[in-house]
């Protein structure tokens, strides 16, 4: 009989989530079983997802195959129908220890083969479960669950629910062990980050939680946050950026287009020129802050001067770590029907976005030589700078310490120490 193997797809919050459900599964006992926790954002996704669980099911012929995650919360029927797969688990459920147990305990069938609940009925989020996962260096914590939001090319919410935090307290606490247990970098995670607390009694924001961990968390050396919304940072949040040096300088940004009609077609919240003065106020708090972002190339109905927009934007916010996302029509959404961009068309402005990307990195990777940063370890050999750049060294250092080094070199998208 062996212990359950975990295959995770999608985000770092997933990832989390899936340490927690092998102590999930750990305590109730559990054994010869596949889970696969799925990944929902785009129609790429739940296909990768299914051809996963068929590979999943000819390596693992004798185990018990669940499926999980966003895909299996938003279309459960499809993952019930396969032939391969034996339960399908909510979003909500899997991080519930009675379904482990119950799983567990019923190993031959009885249990209810599909598990999944209302997930917009749901009001917590489970982030006490574990003490963050990751790397010997870098812990990720789950703050937030949920997205209050209804993007029009997004299914997340659906897989998700509405937007809950965890306390601020209980984050604290958990970051508390993680600084004892030797970690010397905490990320913050959520599904919609900058909306924690608004469920919150006083409905603090994201700064107020981001102040409090680093005035009561006195040792922690460093503090990441991941993909935030920029409409959504609160002056708190700012008043770090600007003062606290153990906050990180890198923020990934959802910006999703650079075009207002287009973003206004997207539903989302901020106009191109919101975006700007973000950045440049983040900028003038903190001169050495860098930025990642989202971007969809190709949603429907974008014209060549929407996208000329996008391209202009990257410059513009001086974005240098992009996520390029090829518009994919996900079912269920209203983005969906709207009139299409060409296959061949998305995938040429994507490519665009992505040259663009790799001329920002250039100059980033260019004016940090000859200056000395504080270097996350990794491995031994590779670790990353306050702003996330790669930095390889070639005398092996100890893993998990913070190494200051002056940058002698570049090597592809890499520093050299």
């Amino acid at each position: 009989m062996s212990t359950p193997k975990f295959t995770t797809l999608g985000c770092r919050l997933n990832a989390y989530e899936t340490e927690a459900m092998k102590e999930l599964s750990a305590q109730a006992g559990m054994r010869d079983a596949v889970i696969v926790n799925t990944c929902a954002v785009t129609s790429e996704a739940v296909r990768k997802a299914r051809q996963e669980i068929r590979r999943l099911r000819r390596e693992n012929p004798d185990a018990r195959v669940i499926v999980t995650g966003c895909a299996a919360q938003t279309e459960p029927e499809t993952f019930a129908r396969m032939d391969e797969v034996d339960a399908v688990i909510g979003n909500t459920e899997k991080m519930q220890p009675e379904t482990w147990k119950g799983l567990a305990a019923d190993f031959i069938g009885k249990t209810e083969a599909v598990q999944v609940d209302d997930i917009m009925s749901v009001t917590e989020t489970a982030g006490h479960l574990i003490d963050g996962f990751g790397t010997r260096s870098r812990a990720y914590v789950q703050v937030q669950n949920g997205c209050d939001h209804r993007c029009t090319f997004c299914i997340i919410p659906y897989g998700r629910g509405n937007s809950r935090s965890v306390p601020a307290g209980v984050v604290v606490d958990q970051i508390k062990r993680l600084v004892d247990r030797g970690y010397n970098e905490v990320v913050l995670t959520g599904v919609d980050l900058t909306s924690w607390g608004a469920d919150l009694p006083a409905e603090p924001k994201l700064g107020d939680l981001v102040m409090r961990i680093l005035k009561l968390v006195p040792d922690l050396p460093r503090l990441r946050i991941s993909s935030i919304d920029s409409i959504e940072v609160d002056e708190n949040l700012m008043q770090a950026i600007a003062t606290e040096s153990r906050l990180m300088p890198h923020l990934h940004l959802s910006l999703q287009h650079g075009d207002d009609l287009i973003l206004k077609r997207m539903k989302r919240r901020h106009l191109r020129d919101d975006a700007i003065r973000f950045a440049e106020e983040a900028r003038s708090l903190r001169p050495e802050m860098t930025f990642g972002a989202d971007i969809i190339a190709g949603f429907p109905t974008e014209s060549d001067a929407h996208f000329e927009n996008s391209l202009k934007l990257v410059e513009e916010c001086n974005l240098t770590w992009l996520h390029v996302f090829p518009y994919s029509p996900r079912p269920g959404t209203p983005a969906a029907r709207m009139p299409q961009v060409d296959g061949k068309v998305i995938k040429h402005r994507a490519a665009r976005l992505r040259a663009s990307g790799a001329s920002q990195v250039g100059r980033h990777l260019q004016a940090q030589l000859g200056k000395t940063h504080q270097i996350l370890m990794e491995n031994p050999h590779m670790g990353r700078t306050e702003q996330f750049t790669e930095v390889d060294f070639s005398t092996p250092q100890r893993e998990g310490e913070i190494v200051t080094a002056a940058i002698l070199g570049q090597n592809g998208n890499h520093l050299t120490a």
